[in-house]
């Protein structure tokens, strides 16, 4: 397949309620979204074979509310990443569909590798939906405690949780440990059915996360992620109060390697943040030798990010729900429905670069 045409866009969408990036909130979110065309045989009179795939390029970069840059995300900002693909776009036409791979592999950005290593296999048929849809779509869902939002009303959010879920995602070493403390707690007397994620964010000491820890039904936890400042304590952390763990933000360094140790359990990829699809099949080959499951999570992309993602999960990870609760939030949907009263169309994005 040739590549016939390329457009690239951007967009911004503003949340309806501040969304969590580690102890961070922002209230916007920008990223690209990357349309190509390929073609059978451009040659021909009558150009045969057409078929048009886009992807969603979104660093978790830039600023929050109180105007600080995000920080432990994606180390590329969003003019990083449109200004190298804007001057490539034009090399790109007429050219065979592999060499997007060879872009993702050259490039340093990891958002621009793994958007150019999805939008290949999207092109390649690796990742047709097979009916997919947000609307149906599993998730676990994402709670933490909104701002200014009373402890009644969040206790409402988690009694109206439909009866089919099962685990949960709880934000955590964001407030006062009492107040954490007493959050789990309440939402297992309101659902003691369900099983807990927790997530640290790297936000605890090493006795902090023990403390913390020894005041939880550790029964009802599936695990949490990077529940120490530095990751080298999290199999002491193990060691000492037995908790699963999972890894997270420790997989955004480019010089991890998966190394077997104890009480790990998960790892949470964010592909937005890890890079080429190649890379983070690596890293479910490594864990799989060692019964590690691999989760696929948000960096809070728009819908196009996130469906693209759930095709993913499909793919790589049938067996697991993946991290993908975080469309709420947005007060539109980009490109794909997810059910928005809005949903931003390419007339309501900004024509960056055609070729």
């Amino acid at each position: 397949m040739i590549i016939s045409s390329a457009q690239l866009f951007s967009y911004q969408i503003p949340l309806n309620k501040l969304l969590p990036v580690g102890k961070q909130r922002i209230e916007l979110r920008s990223g690209l979204v990357f349309r190509l065309q390929v073609s059978e045989n451009p040659q021909a009179e009558v150009t045969s074979g057409l078929r048009t795939e886009l992807v969603e390029i979104s660093p978790l970069s830039g600023q929050d509310i109180d105007r600080h840059p995000l920080m432990g995300f994606s180390q590329e900002s969003l003019d990083d990443v449109s200004q190298q693909l804007a001057e490539r776009l034009e090399s790109l036409i007429g050219k065979p569909l592999i060499h997007l791979l060879d872009l993702a592999e050259e490039t340093q950005y990891p958002s621009l590798a793994f958007g150019l290593s999805l939008l290949y296999s999207k092109l390649i048929g690796q990742l047709d939906d097979n009916g997919l849809s947000l609307q149906n779509t599993r998730v676990v869902p994402l709670i933490y405690r909104e701002e200014d939002e009373s402890i009644s009303t969040l206790q409402d959010r988690i009694r109206s949780l439909p009866k089919d879920i099962r685990s949960v995602k709880i934000k955590v070493a964001q407030t006062s440990m009492e107040e954490e403390i007493k959050l789990v707690h309440q939402v297992l007397a309101i659902r003691p059915d369900l099983k807990l994620r927790l997530d640290a964010n790297r936000g605890l000491t090493l006795e902090q996360a023990i403390d913390f820890a020894a005041c939880l039904p550790i029964d009802a936890i599936e695990y949490i992620e990077e529940p120490c400042i530095d990751h080298n304590d999290n199999p002491n952390f193990y060691r000492a109060i037995g908790m699963p763990w999972a890894l997270d933000e420790t997989l955004n360094d480019p010089k991890f390697k998966f190394e077997m140790q104890p009480g790990l359990t998960a790892l949470v990829i964010k592909p937005m943040l890890i890079g080429t699809l190649e890379k983070i099949q690596k890293l479910q080959y490594d864990a799989d030798h060692y019964g590690v499951r691999t989760i696929i999570s948000s960096s809070l992309e728009a819908s196009l990010g996130i469906e693209s993602l759930a095709r993913l999960n499909q793919v790589m990870s049938p067996d697991e729900i993946p991290g993908l609760d975080t469309l709420s939030a947005f007060s539109a949907d980009l490109i794909i429905d997810s059910g928005k009263a809005n949903c931003l169309s390419f007339n309501d994005l900004t024509l960056m670069k055609s070729a």
